[in-house]
């Protein structure tokens, strides 16, 4: 990974390098962006009305930051405990491969919102989540997220009880796995085939 720090030392990376507890923001700097090297951050902006709306979910590897977005409140919210790395912008080689990523993430949400029912946006969410951040277990993919039954309502601009009870019919039908700590197992082959 150090190849993408143009112009930094390995002593310089690790005095850049910062962690963050679980449920606390990443400071927005206006000149700077964040290399997330472990956990997991939800970036989201805010109605006037208090709503949350999820710009996306973001893992190891991928960068944020408030220059690569123009919402007005911008907030980069860490989901679990994140290490993650100041990246001056002006030394970052890669903006345009990331402003890429950003815009295709953007688009899979938008396409995962577009569905008419809350079971379909929850399906597809899913396996999103299990294609871009789940590891491949026995019984399916596992999402190792922690994520909560609200913040998988915010995703897809949902309410907690209706995710809750969306859950439990998934998993009676036998379409995924729910583990201690939030942790979903998706059977990924009959997930897809889903009759909605």
């Amino acid at each position: 990974m150090i190849s993408v720090y143009r112009g930094l030392t390995q002593s310089s990376i690790n005095t850049n390098r910062q962690n963050f507890p679980r449920r606390s923001l990443l400071p927005i700097k206006k000149d700077a962006l964040w290399q997330i090297d472990n956990g997991f951050v939800l970036t989201y902006t805010y109605l006037e009305d208090g709503t949350t709306v999820a710009l996306g979910l973001w893992g190891p590897g991928d960068v944020v930051g408030e220059p690569l977005s123009k919402m007005k409140p911008y907030q980069m919210e860490c989901l679990t405990t994140v290490e993650a790395t100041i990246l001056a912008v002006d030394d970052w080689h890669q903006l345009t491969d990331t402003l890429l990523h950003h815009i295709h993430q953007a688009e899979q949400l938008m396409l995962i919102r577009s569905h008419k029912k809350v079971e379909a946006m929850l399906i597809q969410l899913l396996g999103w989540l299990s294609k871009k951040f789940g590891s491949q277990v026995e019984q399916g993919r596992l999402i190792d997220m922690r994520l909560t039954h609200e913040d998988l309502a915010g995703l897809i601009s949902s309410t907690r009880v209706t995710i809750t009870r969306l859950l439990g019919q998934l998993e009676q039908e036998g379409l995924i796995d729910r583990l201690s700590l939030n942790r979903i197992v998706v059977r990924q082959e009959d997930i897809w085939y889903y009759e909605i």
